[in-house]
């Protein structure tokens, strides 16, 4: 019996398929490797040592060339295939998480040497501040790629709300910290390193409602960057 001869284009499709998954791929390897350089970072400020601030740091070069091969392989998709619609859409979206991912990684970064800075100062009780900011951050940066990957609409949009609760948190944090300063200025500089860690922690929720918003737009094609969230 003879195959069934294919559709026009359905070998376009298929050759489109292939290269979206390959570029889907690559951004959730660098997904991957950005949140394992938060947590060593962050693992670092905790256990005052410096090896796992070194890996985050390493880790940086590698998700810097998975960004430029996304941009790389988004290009050329869209110059190959001149995809349309939730098609062009996927691309796009896919390209501008790497840019966030990337973001979060520099981040990350930040927070490994402000935490080696750290590790070389009388430790800090006020370290403990930070841990429940850091689980709200490191929380939205996981729900942020999880909707992403699964196209989750609801997930996405749950992000904005949040954010809004972890500037809250960073300010808190802040106004905790400035207050020691007064009764300790030996510590001045320790402390305001703490409150920089809360900043870098603060801009990867930015990022990750960033993130929300791409997939929201690569599911619906709506973009909800500056609907009002108030009430949820």
């Amino acid at each position: 019996m003879d195959s069934p001869i294919p559709p026009p284009g359905s070998h376009i499709l298929d050759a489109f398929n292939t290269a979206l998954g390959v570029l889907r791929s690559d951004v959730l390897m660098m997904a991957s490797l950005t949140e394992r350089a938060l947590e060593n970072a962050m693992r670092g400020l905790y256990s005052r040592e410096d090896e796992p601030c070194a890996r985050a740091i390493a880790d940086d070069e590698e998700i810097d060339d998975l960004e430029i091969q996304v941009d790389h392989e988004g290009i050329q998709a869209l110059l190959r295939f001149q995809p349309v619609a939730s098609d062009l859409r996927q691309v796009v979206s896919t390209m501008k998480l790497a840019g966030n991912l990337e973001r979060v990684a520099d981040q990350a970064v930040s927070i490994a040497r402000r935490a080696r800075k750290l590790n070389k100062r009388p430790p800090l009780d006020e370290v403990a501040l930070i841990g429940p900011m850091y689980e709200a951050t490191l929380g939205m940066f996981q729900d942020a790629m999880k909707a992403f990957a699964e196209g989750n609409e609801e997930l996405a949009e749950t992000l904005k709300p949040r954010d809004r609760q972890l500037d809250e948190m960073n300010r808190a944090i802040g106004s905790q910290i400035t207050e020691k300063m007064t009764g300790a200025p030996d510590r001045i500089e320790a402390y305001l390193a703490l409150i920089f860690v809360a900043r870098h922690l603060e801009r990867v929720g930015d990022h990750a409602v960033n993130m929300g918003e791409d997939a929201v737009y690569a599911v619906a094609a709506r973009d909800i960057r500056h609907t009002s969230t108030a009430g949820k």
